[in-house]
């Protein structure tokens, strides 16, 4: 038995090669019955993200090679064209990989949270395909405690590394709980995108989209489970949010200090929030100076995000020590589970060479053969049987004194 992963990711590999090996979640129950199937694999598991590909095999000590070939196939890529992106490991290599994959420390953004639910997913996946065991089942549950333990005693999670993240995360800081306020997102672009997924993650009571292309506003809003206003709309619906996050292309400010003082008075001086995430600015910089909003610009995300990368880092250190402790672990339990196999095989051979000796001497008896004599044939030849393999590995390894010392503790031979 042998822990392994194979497997590409951001770090190895261009976005070309990795799209040509991912599979997706439809993908993955015949693609799992087809690698279990190989000669040498007794339990794989399959995980496929954009930034990843990677599969983790319990295998036999001769089949190291089997899941690059069938990836290959499976895929229709000769397996030269994608061996140099592809890392081999096993083992303790492959624990520890395992572990800091699941607590983010392999991501392109150190610490991020999505990976851990990604495995989980992998992890369900090949359960219900039937093709995870007792060595990967244990892997996994190391590495999803691991993971928790991570994020739950260093600081690696708590500090946003986007803009779009910082936003919400500084929106939350102002207005508490966002599950009774109300956002208005200016621009569909990919930013404004994923400020409304951080959004809708933060559970936000009410979203408006205001772009120039109302279609292209719809297109969002119903994906995030808002509304979409044109572009022009947007002075009726200040007075109603609490959120102001804009991101467009525009060469003149679309906010300006007059309809957000018109807004924060009809608001009753109600705090907003307003984040100008656009080049040039969207924002005019004078509405900061209006009591009760709180204006920030993409320069200042970009500090706080700068200072929150660092923050993490330094918790990666500590997490990796956390990871370090948690594969020492995992590989203890495995050692005792392969001297358990160990020990099991060496009784069922014994069992079976006592079980086809007494045929043997049940069989000469029942002929009217001497006891005496088929007792003396019965004991002679079990202990030459059980004797002879030990007895060959010590005339084999004889000349090593560590070797011999092992063997003399492992036989009883200096015990009282």
């Amino acid at each position: 038995m042998t822990l392994f992963v194979i497997g590409l990711s951001h770090k190895t590999a261009p976005v070309e090669v990795r799209e040509k090996l991912a599979f997706d979640l439809g993908q993955l129950p015949s693609a799992l019955g087809a690698l279990n199937a190989c000669p040498g694999v007794d339990e794989s598991l399959i995980l496929s993200t954009c930034n990843r590909t990677e599969l983790y095999c319990d295998l036999h000590a001769d089949a190291a090679r089997a899941p690059l070939t069938w990836l290959a196939q499976y895929r229709n890529i000769g397996a030269a064209d994608i061996e140099p992106h592809l890392y081999h490991l096993d083992s303790e290599q492959a624990v520890r990989h395992a572990l800091r994959v699941a607590a983010g420390l392999d991501s392109l953004v150190v610490g991020e949270p999505q990976i851990l639910g990604q495995l989980k997913d992998a992890y369900r996946t090949a359960v219900d395909a039937g093709t995870v065991g007792k060595f990967l089942n244990r892997l996994m549950q190391f590495s999803f405690s691991t993971a928790k333990m991570i994020r739950s005693e260093t600081e690696i999670g708590n500090t946003p590394v986007s803009v779009a993240y910082a936003a919400v995360k500084l929106a939350q800081q102002i207005h508490g709980s966002l599950e009774k306020r109300s956002a208005l997102l200016i621009g569909a672009g990919d930013t404004i995108s994923l400020v409304a997924n951080h959004l809708v993650g933060a559970n936000i009571g009410r979203l408006v989209v205001a772009n120039r292309s109302l279609e292209n506003a719809q297109t969002l809003a119903e994906r995030v489970g808002g509304q979409a206003i044109e572009l022009h709309d947007i002075t009726h619906h200040l007075t109603k949010v609490d959120i102001v996050v804009t991101s467009t292309a525009s060469r003149l400010p679309i906010v300006t200090r007059g309809i957000i003082d018109v807004a924060m008075k009809q608001r009753g001086f109600d705090p907003m929030f307003i984040v100008d995430l656009a080049v040039p600015r969207d924002v005019e910089p004078s509405v900061g100076e209006l009591e009760d909003v709180y204006l920030y610009t993409v320069d200042d995300l970009e500090h706080v995000v700068s200072s929150n990368l660092k923050l993490r880092h330094e918790a990666a250190a500590q997490a990796e020590e956390m990871v370090h402790l948690q594969v020492r672990d995992y590989m203890d339990w495995l050692k005792v589970q392969g001297s358990g196999e160990t020990i099991a095989e060496f009784r069922a051979r014994g069992e079976r060479i006592r079980d086809e000796l007494m045929a043997k001497a049940r069989g000469r008896l029942a002929r009217g053969e001497d006891p005496a004599v088929v007792l003396d044939f019965l004991a002679n030849t079990l202990t030459n049987k059980l004797m002879h393999s030990p007895t060959a590995a010590l005339r084999a390894g004889g000349g090593r004194e560590d070797f011999v010392r092992v063997a003399r503790e492992l036989l009883g031979l200096d015990g009282p």
